[in-house]
């Protein structure tokens, strides 16, 4: 095994050298001779910016505004490392971008605000906006997460999308359902516990929600236990979670539930007795990164007909977003898109929990260094290398732009039927 301090440097390494940072910019067209640049720049580029003054959807057509997104956060929740300032969260926006290029082909460049306030940073935005195709927020703490990608989604008319949020949701919903499946359980009538209250946490439960689970029947928990109606100290976000109910804390939570869903920091927080004491066939969601609420083997031993996810690579069923943002970014910008809805992030659950179901090409498994994968309790989640998700994943969700109303491009001619 490979030790923290070799790890340290291999990173350090790979991101200083042969060139420092992980992306940069090319040109697209040629700019080899007089004529070339004339095109170019001036007075050829005189022609585009014309038609974009009559018609700003020109842009799509003239610039490279629809496969740009912008990769934008003020580094006050960077990964599980806090708020160290918006240039140290660089690294990770970079990484972002990289990640949209690689699984995507979508353009990205990351912009750090260094912003004091949800204002300066909604403003800061705000200006910029027009000149991309689509924003992606990211490491922004909450609550100011919710007021700040509300605010932005009003002001602009591009998508808008904070992947800490949705992202997580979207793939954390998608394995959700499967697992349902898998164990017998009705979305409807499960009883879900989760530990955490952030903006992964509530996003999650919300499109859960949307998508049957009953809110009386999820019990929240944050750092003081159980969100209960009478308590003090719970923001507006926690209050649509506030039941009336004398339990308080993790154990009494547990008890009975058939779903344990962790979004915190709380690693080994579900120890084996609270595993027990679930009903009988528990799904565990356990993403407390880089240690998870319990850990996956430790929770089989437990409860042999357990189904558990986890944020980590490697263990069966990873929650990792690059299953999700860089195809629902696709699809949205593919039909030029003014914002990413309820009906696309649904479309993309619906289109990721179904590709999970179909046979898994060779290639795939090889990839993904394993010796088999089969829909079933260990592979509820396609493998982030699975090149199909942009196959299958683009066109659902450009369809369900279409046909809420939000696209501005027609369906494209390269998209299947």
């Amino acid at each position: 095994m490979q030790k923290p301090h070799d790890f340290a440097e291999e990173a350090l390494r790979y991101h200083a050298q042969p060139r420092p940072g992980k992306i940069e910019i090319s040109i697209t067209k040629a700019a080899e001779t007089q004529h070339d640049l004339s095109l170019a720049y001036s007075p050829g580029v005189a022609e585009p910016v014309r038609k974009i003054a009559e018609n700003p959807l020109d842009a799509y057509k003239y610039t490279a505004k629809g496969n740009l997104v912008a990769v934008i956060s003020n580094g006050s929740a960077i990964l599980g490392l806090g708020n160290l300032g918006a240039l140290a969260s660089k690294p990770v926006m970079e990484g972002k971008c990289l990640l949209f290029k690689h699984f995507s082909n979508i353009d990205a460049i990351d912009i750090e605000v260094d912003a004091r306030t949800p204002d300066e940073f909604v403003e800061a935005v705000r200006r910029i906006a027009g000149s991309f195709g689509g924003i992606n927020l990211e490491d922004i703490k909450a609550p100011e997460c919710f007021e700040i990608e509300r605010r932005l989604v009003e002001a602009c008319n591009i998508p808008v999308f904070h992947d800490d949020q949705h992202g997580t949701a979207i793939v954390t919903v998608a394995g959700m359902l499967n697992a349902l499946d898998i164990q017998g359980k009705k979305i409807e009538d499960v009883r879900i516990v989760c530990l955490g209250a952030g903006a992964a946490a509530i996003s999650c439960l919300e499109l859960l929600i949307t998508l049957g689970a009953r809110r009386d029947q999820i019990l929240v928990l944050d750092r003081r236990g159980v969100i209960y109606r009478g308590r003090d100290h719970i923001n507006e976000f926690k209050e649509r979670f506030v039941v009336d109910t004398p339990l308080r804390d993790l154990a009494d939570a547990c008890r009975g539930a058939d779903v344990f869903l962790g979004v915190s920091s709380a690693s080994s927080a579900l120890t084996p007795e609270l595993l027990g004491s679930m009903a009988p066939r528990p799904i565990v969601f356990a993403c407390s990164n880089p240690d998870p609420e319990i850990d996956p083997d430790l929770a089989r031993q437990t409860v042999k007909d357990v189904i558990i996810a986890t944020g980590r690579s490697d263990y069966p069923n990873q929650v990792n977003n690059v299953l999700g943002f860089p195809f629902i970014f696709r699809g949205a910008l593919d039909v030029g898109a003014s914002c990413i809805n309820e009906e696309m992030k649904i479309a993309c659950v619906n289109a990721i929990r179904n590709l999970a179901r179909q046979p898994v090409p060779a290639q795939v498994v090889a990839a993904s260094d394993e010796d088999h994968l089969e829909f079933g309790p260990d592979y509820i989640v396609p493998k982030p290398m699975d090149r199909r998700l942009l196959d299958v994943v683009p066109p659902e969700v450009a369809r369900a732009a279409i046909q809420s109303g939000v696209a501005r491009l027609p369906y494209p001619a390269h998209y299947p039927a």
